[in-house]
């Protein structure tokens, strides 16, 4: 014999506890265990006895009547928790992804301004011929490069090439300070 279950009060009236029906057209017992209507009403319950629990969740599809896109958003979708997240990879990659994100439009038109650098570092930039974005290893080659092409001992004799070569190693060092290394 099952042991009874705890009724809460909303349930009792002034005869004493009712008891749920299972919702199973033609059956009598209690419908203790609550099942979804729908994958669209998740919140919405049918209340079914032990028995027809089991026949309803063997022939639960929550994917049915879904197109293939549509299953694979709602798995992503389960994924994050049904919140937008940022791929990893910068915003570069939001930028590119921004159709999945909705509402980020006012928010997607201030990213997508380039970003302000200071004027120090906008001169070392052109002075090393390079252009924002950059990476560490890319600065320290493009540095390199041109240290050789402009050092004061392949030019004997050259004032200029000893002045470019301290312009070279100044921008150098404001871009490298800006990059934090």
């Amino acid at each position: 014999m099952r042991k009874p279950r705890f009724i809460p009060l909303e349930q009792f009236d002034q005869q004493g506890p009712t008891l749920r029906r299972c919702d199973h057209e033609g059956c009598e017992d209690e419908g203790e265990f609550r099942a979804p209507k729908s994958p669209t009403r998740l919140q919405e319950y049918y209340w079914f006895c032990i028995n027809h629990i089991r026949e309803y969740n063997k022939s639960w599809d929550f994917y049915k009547g879904m197109t293939p896109d549509q299953i694979e958003i709602s798995r992503v979708s389960d994924i994050t928790w049904n919140r937008p997240s940022w791929p990893v990879g910068g915003w570069r990659t939001l930028l590119e992804n921004a159709q999945y994100f909705d509402g980020l439009e006012p928010f997607l038109k201030m990213v997508t301004r380039p970003p302000t650098l200071p004027k120090d570092v906008q001169k070392g930039l052109e002075t090393l011929e390079m252009k924002h974005p950059l990476t560490i290893e890319a600065l320290k080659k493009q540095y390199k490069s041109l240290v050789k092409l402009h050092h004061p001992d392949l030019h004997p004799g050259d004032k200029m090439a000893e002045e470019r070569l301290k312009s070279i190693n100044e921008a150098y060092q404001v871009v490298k300070k800006y990059l934090g290394k």
